[in-house]
C-alpha cells in the first residue's frame, strides 16, 4: 500500500503524484520510498525529492555475458520539482543489507512509502534479521564525513545530516529499532537544545548557512554524541553479525525462479 498522501504532506512533499513518475522505469519495482530530508524531518522549501528502491532484473539479464544493471539513476524536474530517483536490483539491495548499511534499511524502512508490494512488505519483515551493533560504524562514519563538508562549507544542511546520523545510531544501538527523523529523536535522544531552531532555519533554504550556532559549540556537542554512540554500542544487546542470511538467499532465489517461469 502506499502512504496516505496526508502523511506524504505533512512531511513537506510536494502536492505531485510520486506514484505517477516512476511509470517509465523498465524493470518492475519492488518498492519505492522518500529518503533524504524528507525523511529526516527537515526539508527545505527548494529540497529535491530523493526517491529510493529496488528493482527486479529479468532472469535473462543476470545469466548472460553482459553486465546486468544492478543500479539505476536518473534526475530530472518535473512540474519544477527536482526528482532524483536511485534504485538497486533485488540482489544488490540485499547483499547490502546484509551489511552494516543504515542507509538501505531507511529507504526499506521509510515510512513515506511510493509504491509497495508483497516484495517490499517480506524485506521489511526481515529488517530486524540484519541489524548489528557494527551498524554503529555505518553512522559514525556518515556522521564524520558530514562533518567534514560542514567543516568546508560552513552550510546548515551537513550539520544537520551530522547530528541525525549520531542520534540514529544512538538510538538504533539504545532500542534495536531504526528511526531517520530528527524531530521524534529529539524527544528519545538526548540532545543540544539548539537543534529545533537550526531544523526552522533549514526549512528556509536549501544552502544556508550555520549562523544559529557557534561552529565551537557544535564541535564539542558531535563530540559529546560520538562518545554517547561509542557507549551505547559498547552495551548494545544487538547481535554482531546478520542472522537473515538464509531467508534472504531463499527469497531472492524465489523471486527470480518466479519471475523466469512466468
Amino acid at each position: 500500500m502506499n502512504t496516505d498522501p496526508g502523511l506524504l504532506a505533512r512531511a513537506g512533499l510536494p502536492a505531485i503524484d510520486l506514484a505517477s513518475v516512476l511509470g517509465g522505469e523498465p524493470c518492475p519495482l519492488a518498492f519505492a520510498t522518500v529518503s533524504g530530508a524528507h525523511l529526516y524531518g527537515f526539508p527545505s522549501q527548494d529540497s529535491d525529492v530523493d526517491l529510493r528502491g529496488v528493482h527486479v532484473l529479468p532472469a535473462k539479464d543476470l545469466v548472460g555475458l553482459r553486465e546486468p544493471e544492478e543500479t539505476r539513476s536518473r534526475m530530472w524536474d518535473h512540474d519544477g520539482v527536482e526528482m532524483d530517483l536511485v534504485t538497486h536490483d533485488l540482489r544488490k539491495f540485499v547483499r547490502l543489507m546484509l551489511k552494516p548499511n543504515g542507509y538501505v534499511l531507511e529507504q526499506l524502512l521509510s515510512p513515506l512509502v511510493v509504491h509497495s508490494t508483497e516484495l517490499h512488505a517480506e524485506l521489511a519483515s526481515l529488517a530486524t534479521a540484519v541489524v548489528t551493533s557494527n551498524h554503529a560504524h555505518h553512522y559514525r562514519g556518515f556522521a564524520g564525513t558530514q562533518w567534514r563538508l560542514f567543516g568546508k562549507t560552513g552550510e546548515l544542511k551537513p550539520l544537520l545530516y551530522t547530528f541525525r546520523a549520531l542520534l540514529t545510531g544512538i538510538h538504533l544501538m539504545r532500542s534495536g529499532t531504526l528511526v531517520a527523523h530528527l524531530p521524534t529523536l529529539l524527544d528519545e535522544v538526548a540532545a543540544p537544545a539548539y537543534l529545533p531552531d537550526l531544523i526552522q532555519a533549514k526549512a528556509e533554504a536549501e544552502h544556508g548557512p550555520a549562523h544559529l550556532v557557534d561552529a565551537g559549540r557544535a564541535s564539542r556537542d558531535i563530540e559529546a554524541l560520538h562518545a554517547v554512540l561509542d557507549e551505547a554500542q559498547a552495551g548494545s544487546h544487538l547481535a554482531g553479525a546478520p542472522s537473515g542470511f538464509g531467508a534472504l538467499h531463499d527469497l531472492v532465489v524465489r523471486v527470480r525462479l518466479t519471475e523466469q517461469a512466468s
